[in-house]
């Protein structure tokens, strides 16, 4: 004889409550995402907008928590209102203080006549911003695109890995001493065309800021068109399952 257990009315309700919301998530994961992501790609450029309206405290707590997510470098960094987006090296140091140490120069975070610094560097700026922007141009043609390869993503990640690596192995020999502060390896392959400014350093313009910024946006178009694809392919799939629960249970949805 099989003995029947009745669920509380109280326990069954919650469970239907949250069947509704895990339905309402996965029907509207993509505004969520753009609400949370949208709050980690924002609060870099909260920062300066706290400094510059006296809410010192909250702009140098930004600053410090995104300390650990990059290296903050100031000449690779966007600054907001001042009267340069950019500064080249020389300007932050006569501004500032005499130093080739990275360590110390991350510190510098601005001042009222420079304007102040974006909480991440340009190449992050573009990294995940371009995420947002391309999740948003993906979402009203997903049901257009399929979803590239694995290999086709690693071929969006290559121009960000190796100007990530050159950069890298360039600091290793002097903050702006290495080759990609100079960039007369490039300078010969183009034969001097464009002007001294292009090849030098990295204020925006520069060879350096473009191949930022261009490696950057196509990792977050290799990212969204490789993972996104999958990510609504799921949630639908949930959305679903969620469906026809309630439709053998005889219950509406919402």
């Amino acid at each position: 004889m099989q003995t029947t257990v009745e669920i509380p009315s109280s326990k069954r309700t919650t469970a239907i409550a949250l069947n509704r919301l895990a339905y309402w998530t996965c029907q509207h994961w993509l505004v969520i995402f753009s609400l949370v992501y949208g709050l980690y790609v924002g609060l870099p450029f909260l920062a300066p907008v706290f400094m510059t309206t006296g809410l010192t405290p909250l702009g140098q707590l930004i600053y410090f928590i995104y300390s650990f997510l990059c290296h903050q470098l100031p000449e690779r960094s966007f600054f907001l209102f001042g009267p340069k987006t950019m500064y080249p090296l020389v300007d932050i140091l006569a501004s500032w203080q005499a130093t080739g140490n990275p360590l110390i120069l991350r510190q510098f975070i601005g001042s009222p006549a420079m304007g102040w610094k974006v909480a991440w560097s340009d190449r992050m700026v573009f990294m995940f911003t371009s995420i947002l922007v391309f999740a948003w141009a993906w979402w009203p043609l997903r049901k257009k695109i399929r979803p590239v390869s694995w290999k086709i993503l690693l071929l969006f990640l290559m121009p960000m890995t190796l100007d990530g690596t050159t950069h890298f192995i360039s600091d290793l020999f002097g903050l702006h001493q290495g080759f990609r502060d100079s960039n007369d390896w490039l300078a010969v392959l183009t034969q001097n065309a464009f002007a001294s400014t292009f090849y030098t350093g990295d204020a925006w313009g520069s060879f350096n800021s473009l191949m930022r910024m261009l490696s950057g946006i196509l990792f977050g178009v290799g990212i969204v068109w490789f993972g996104f694809p999958y990510l609504d392919e799921y949630f639908r799939d949930q959305a679903a399952w969620i469906k026809i629960k309630f439709d053998r249970a005889g219950r509406k949805l919402l």
